[in-house]
């Protein structure tokens, strides 16, 4: 029988997740628009043998530029370019079905998968906040629901374009002076709440036959579209008894859809925060939570929450009085998960600060390579996880400290791969490639 093994993804993030990491001597703060160090951190993955690299996006300006690099390089763009120094390491952006159509979209990721050799996979998001609305002709962010609903049936009509050709449409055949054979396009004829697409895509099928899809959402609808579509979900859990729950949840939900659990991959985000010595370790985690400026955190804190920045001190506890998930259109999985560490922990406004500064509510992890080794074994043996999207805190430096040193010794216990065994994502991710499907059927509801 094979050992079950980790699946490990690289979130590049400008010079690191930490919101200070560019304050550091090391830091060049300008790399978040260098293509070569994207290019760099690319080949530092696939060195690592990690399954896939990861961009975030959002069609706003993050934050305030005062606190961090901003300005983010389109990422199928970057992808593009991405995969031309690099051979077997996936290549995953992030694009919004809130706010971009259907055939431009397939059609970009179609490319890209082409470009690649088949190692694209698109990160669905609805995208929350009400300045990417204003953004696209809104006056309002459109309601949770209805961002999903329309997911949902956005991602049917990419699948409907991406199976517009048929797998064996382009011939070639130049005896007979034919190169396809229009036969076998199947123009996607799509009429439905939210989209109307006549055509077939102007691409052929792509290599894997979808990109990968991937879904990082943990609210219930969130949950309900990754168990219904998504092949790897991207999550954020700070204690092993919620992600375990969060991993029994979704792979039930994805049985109970007909779905083989073993084909969804759950992969929380981790920041590992490397040293020689544990001592080492923990002193640049301190050095750069020092390295925070608490104005720019607290305004984002307040943003997040939905409170006036006023009520929120730094050297007391949370207020009493916020407002619940329910009251929430934004990222309602994020606010509840920084809420609920607040209240478990009883930190103080400048201690969430803090623990936030490095992954946004993501586990943060400070210690020795053999540490940071056994953190990741230990969530990946006791079922919360099947695998890691690993977030370093500071880039180039914590990539490679995570490939140069704690990669051997997930080899080394049998628990990651010494090889790339095949030459797409799906390969990497052990998944099969997707037949056409033959009858799409009525749109899926969200419950």
């Amino acid at each position: 029988m094979t050992r079950r093994q980790l699946h490990l993804n690289a979130f590049l993030m400008s010079v690191g997740h930490h919101e200070a990491a560019w304050r550091l001597p090391e830091s060049d703060p300008f790399a978040a628009i260098d293509i070569r160090h994207y290019q760099n951190l690319a080949r530092i993955a696939e060195r690592g043998r990690l399954d896939s690299v990861f961009l975030a996006d959002s069609p706003v300006l993050w934050n305030s530029i005062g606190r961090r690099p901003g300005g983010t390089l389109e990422p199928t763009v970057l992808l593009t370019a991405l995969a031309g120094v690099t051979e077997h390491i996936g290549l995953i952006g992030t694009a919004s079905t809130t706010y971009n159509e259907p055939f431009n979209l397939a059609r970009r990721f179609a490319s890209l998968d082409h470009v690649s050799g088949g190692r694209a996979g698109w990160n669905i998001v609805t995208t929350a906040g009400l300045d990417a609305a204003r953004n696209f002709n809104l006056d309002e962010l459109p309601a949770h629901r209805e961002r999903y609903e329309r997911a949902a049936e956005f991602i049917e009509v990419s699948l409907k374009l991406w199976d517009s050709w048929e797998d064996d449409a382009a011939l070639g055949d130049k005896e007979r002076g034919v190169w396809g054979d229009d036969s076998k396009i199947h123009p996607a004829g799509h009429a439905g709440r939210h989209f109307r697409v006549a055509g077939a895509l102007n691409v052929p099928r792509p290599p894997q036959g979808y990109p990968l899809l991937v879904q990082a959402g943990s609210s219930e609808d969130g949950k309900e579209l990754a168990a219904r579509y998504a092949e790897a979900v991207f999550t954020a859990q700070q204690t092993l008894d919620e992600a375990q729950a969060f991993y029994r949840d979704l792979k039930a939900r994805a049985l109970g859809l007909g779905r083989d659990p073993d084909t969804i991959k759950i992969l929380p985000g981790i920041v590992p925060v490397i040293g020689s010595t544990e001592a080492e370790a923990r002193a640049l985690d301190e050095e750069l939570d020092r390295l925070i400026r608490p104005e720019y955190a607290l305004r984002q804190l307040a943003q997040t929450l939905r409170v006036p920045e006023a009520e929120l001190r730094l050297d007391a506890e949370l207020p009493a009085d916020l407002p619940a998930e329910d009251e929430i259109e934004g990222a309602k999985s994020r606010y509840t998960l920084i809420v609920t560490l607040a209240r478990r922990e009883r930190l103080t406004v400048r201690q969430l600060i803090g623990r936030l500064g490095g992954g946004r509510g993501h586990r943060t992890f400070a210690g020795t390579p053999e540490q940071v080794a056994d953190a990741i074994e230990h969530w990946f043996a006791q079922g919360a996880a099947d695998g890691f999207n690993i977030m370093p805190p500071v880039l180039p430096s914590g990539l490679a400290a995570f490939v140069d040193h704690v990669v051997p010794i997930l080899q080394r216990r049998g628990l990651f791969r010494t090889e790339y065994r095949g030459t797409t994502l799906r390969d990497n991710y052990g998944l099969p490639r997707p037949d056409r499907r033959q009858s799409l059927g009525a749109l899926p509801q969200l419950i």
